[in-house]
């Protein structure tokens, strides 16, 4: 795993927002309907970014990463 800095300090924000969504939705702040909702259009906002020719593919990156969230898998456990 890289010891950069910022992916570091990008990891733990991914963990921290995971936790916080998964909260809201369990007290009920936030249904699951409003949560999907959420995340897909969090997803589609990057995957219209993914055409762009800077940063693009790093786009469609963060579009698979919240579609895995979305689709309840951990997305901030790195496979070796």
């Amino acid at each position: 795993m890289s010891q950069n800095p910022s992916e570091l300090a990008g990891l733990a924000a991914l963990a921290i927002c995971e936790s916080l969504l998964l909260t809201l939705k369990e007290s009920g702040a936030l249904t699951e309907a409003a949560l999907a909702g959420l995340l897909d259009d969090a997803a589609r906002a990057h995957e219209n970014m993914a055409a762009e020719p800077v940063d693009g593919i790093h786009h469609m990156l963060v579009a698979k990463i919240i579609r895995q969230i979305a689709s309840g898998s951990d997305a901030v456990r790195i496979p070796r």
